[in-house]
């Protein structure tokens, strides 16, 4: 017998009285990686437009996609405050990229990666993230790749955990 389950879930820009629902599942999903509050309602009040909720139909956050430009090759360190998105960004940066488990295979990355890159690349020539928890496979289905990276972008990869590895795509315009 085969079962029908639909998942209800949308993305919708994140606010301010999000954030602590959204640390809460950063914190199941990233246990090993924290970042306090600061950092994330920082992020979405720079770079609102890189910032997105997944929300359950009960309006409870079930994910989230944080992002916003940067310097090439030039990620913050984990849990940093940024101070400003710099003028001179040429980079598009995904942060942080959570689905709690319940709600993946459905489709609903896809719909928030997709929407997001092919805005991203009309203004970006490319993307970066640093993937964590051996999610290469999934990056890449976006064309993301390993670079060849300096030793202080390997410094700073290296903080985010055993396994942590910097990608990059080149964005279509």
């Amino acid at each position: 017998m085969e079962v029908d389950i639909k998942i209800k879930a949308v993305w919708r820009p994140l606010s301010a009285g999000d954030i602590a629902s959204l640390v809460q599942v950063a914190d199941k999903i990233h246990p090993d990686l924290p970042e306090s509050d600061e950092v994330f309602a920082e992020r979405a009040r720079l770079f609102p437009q890189g910032c997105q909720g997944l929300f359950d139909e009960t309006g409870g956050i079930c994910g989230y996609m944080v992002s916003h430009p940067i310097r090439k090759c030039e990620p913050p360190a984990l849990n940093q405050l940024l101070g400003e998105i710099r003028p001179d960004a040429d980079q598009y940066y995904i942060h942080d990229f959570a689905i709690l488990p319940e709600f993946r295979r459905y489709g609903l990355a896809h719909q928030c990666l997709h929407e997001s890159l092919e805005i991203v690349a009309k203004e970006y020539a490319t993307t970066g993230l640093v993937s964590v928890y051996g999610t290469g496979d999934f990056w890449g289905r976006y064309g993301f790749k390993a670079p060849v990276i300096d030793e202080v972008l390997e410094g700073k990869v290296q903080g985010y955990g055993d396994g942590a590895v910097y990608f990059e795509r080149k964005n279509e315009s």
